[in-house]
């Protein structure tokens, strides 16, 4: 059996789209850049904080979705396949470090106020680390995964177009929503949402006993993560 599966796989590829595109038009009332952002956060701290977290979970999720791209894209276009997988994974992988700056900085203006929090922000804010480096794959990796898309025949041509304007949305930490980044929400949503609905489609019905094992599984998995939060 592949991993993820085809259930696992279809869910992703809704779930995680409309996650992203939910995130960024919570945020899309504040101005773009971190001094804005922090006062933000300052000020409407809910609507902030659910904004960045839809926009994480979103972001997590899409692990899956691209890796069920992978799969099909490779059937017919192997190497396509690895290098879109490879790239656009490691983008999601640095916007989840940039996602937990975010939340140290959200945190320090809880302790230090906005002024004290933009200073802190802005003296580390050009700091180099490991995804410095590696901060061109969260846009390039989705121009390479549309080709795949594309020439792996999963995709048609005007999806795989929407497919790639996922690399358009803006990068780094603290970064609000601007119109490219709900063009490049939208288009995700546009490519992979009908997938994930035809992928879920193709799946066999579950049975009864599958059933009945995810309820305790799924309030076990509850239950751990109440516990790791007191950790």
């Amino acid at each position: 059996m592949r991993f993820p599966n085809g259930w696992v796989g279809g869910a992703a590829l809704i779930a995680g789209p409309v996650l992203l595109l939910a995130g960024t038009l919570l945020r899309s009332p504040f101005h773009f850049f971190f001094p804005d952002q922090l006062r933000a956060v300052a000020e409407h701290p809910g609507l902030v904080k659910a904004a960045y977290t839809a926009f994480l979970a979103g972001n997590v999720v899409m692990w899956a979705a691209v890796a069920h791209l992978a799969q099909r894209i490779g059937a017919r276009s192997p190497r396509w396949a690895a290098w879109g997988g490879v790239l656009v994974t490691v983008g999601l992988f640095a916007r989840t470090f940039h996602a937990g700056i975010d939340q140290a900085a959200f945190s320090a203006t809880r302790h230090l106020g906005v002024e004290g929090a933009t200073e802190l922000v802005a003296r580390g804010y050009g700091d180099l680390h490991l995804f410095s480096f590696l901060s061109f794959t969260i846009m390039f990796g989705w121009f390479v995964l549309a080709i795949g898309t594309y020439r792996g025949g999963v995709l048609g041509k005007v999806r795989a177009v929407a497919l790639a304007t996922t690399g358009l949305l803006p990068l780094g930490v603290l970064k609000g929503a601007e119109a490219l980044s709900v063009v490049g929400t939208v288009g995700l949503c546009v490519a992979l949402v009908p997938l994930g609905v035809q992928v879920l489609r193709e799946q066999p019905r579950p049975r009864r006993r599958d059933v009945v094992i995810a309820v305790p599984v799924a309030m076990g998995l509850g239950a751990l993560a109440v516990l790791s939060t007191m950790g």
